[in-house]
């Protein structure tokens, strides 16, 4: 009997520790961006090519993150979850497929996952800013370095 608890014991702290190590995996993965082999700019220079009007910004986050820090000033708001995301990317550029595209998200992450997915629909002008709004190994960040931001006003 005791043998048999102590088994039982061993698979349960097994099976935990398995179940911890597999959630770090998980966070990890979704952290660490894919290999975009496309441009790339840097927050401050997303921010000057929008306000001269050489790229269009979009802030792929969602609206929760909006509200929480703002939108990049100058850019364009589109949730990548939108089921017609595609379709409003291809409105907001009158169609042009070939139109310089810059994407942010919060770290960077979002954004080249995207970028690639773009890039395979037909779009050949896709820029990541990957180090996004808050900043990561790319750089300090949309937000972090005093970069303009405007309040995110819902549609009602």
């Amino acid at each position: 009997m005791a043998k048999q608890a102590n088994r039982t014991r061993r698979w349960v702290v097994l099976g935990t520790g398995a179940a911890i190590a597999g959630g770090f995996a998980i966070r990890e993965y979704r952290l660490i961006p894919q290999d975009y082999a496309g441009s790339q700019i840097a927050a401050a220079t997303a921010h000057e090519q929008a306000q001269q009007g050489a790229v269009y910004l979009v802030d792929i986050r969602t609206p929760r993150e909006w509200r929480a820090t703002g939108i990049a000033q100058g850019a364009y708001p589109i949730d990548m979850r939108r089921e017609d995301f595609i379709q409003a990317l291809d409105q907001l550029t009158g169609g042009d497929r070939t139109a310089p595209v810059a994407l942010i998200c919060a770290r960077g992450v979002r954004s080249a996952r995207l970028s690639n997915h773009l890039t395979t629909a037909g779009f050949t002008n896709i820029i990541d800013v990957p180090e996004g709004m808050l900043g990561s190994a790319a750089g300090p960040g949309w937000v972090r370095a005093g970069l303009p931001v405007n309040v995110y006003k819902e549609d009602t």
